[in-house]
Parts: C-alpha cells; structure tokens; sequence
C-alpha cells in the first residue's frame, strides 16, 4: 500500500498545510472542495497541492509529516521548489490531466 505526505498552499503560497493519506486524490479533492467547512484549509482557501512524497512504509509517513511540521518555513519553501519550482498545482498532474516535467514527487522507502 502506498502512503503519502502532502504540502498544500493558498493561492498566494502564504498558508501551508501538511499532511499524511494513504488516498492523496482523495484527500486532496476533500480539501479543494471544502468537504469540513470548518478546517484549517477551508478556512484559509488552502487547495493548491505543491509537493507530496510517497511511500510504502504507515510509520515513514506519519513520521516524515511529523518532521516537516516541525521544520522553518524556509525549509519547507525550499523542499518544495527543489521538485516544484513555479508552485504550480500538482493535482492535475496526479489524476492524469497535465503532464509538467518541470514537477516530480519524492520517494522515500
């Protein structure tokens, strides 16, 4: 099974949110369609996907989003650009629509 941490932003890259699934294009549907109204992304229009990484380990994951939570926000900008230069919404991509070989997730095993 495939696992996943997930960098979300608003439009003007000002607000992160991170997380972990085990589903990345269903959760990231869930926060792009405001499924809670009262989150965190609701609340502050966070939607953009602009970095995930995958794996096959549960414990990794949680551990990774742990990590990155506990991280600068310069660092957090700079693990993004090294694999999404422009923070473009990589949500296309992922259900197939767009291909940009300026943008690849991470692994991790």
């Amino acid at each position: 099974m495939q696992y996943y941490v997930y960098i979300l932003a608003n439009a003007t890259n000002v607000a992160l949110y991170i997380g972990a699934t085990s589903n990345l294009l269903r959760r990231v549907y869930q926060h792009k369609n405001h499924l809670d109204p009262d989150s965190f992304t609701a609340k502050y229009n966070i939607h953009k996907l602009v970095y995930f990484e995958e794996t096959t380990d549960v414990r990794a994951a949680l551990e990774r989003e742990k990590q990155l939570k506990g991280w600068r926000r310069s660092k957090k900008n700079a693990l993004i650009e090294t694999v999404n230069p422009n923070w473009n919404d990589l949500y296309p991509m992922i259900l197939g629509e767009e291909t940009d070989s300026s943008t690849r997730c991470a692994r991790s095993e």
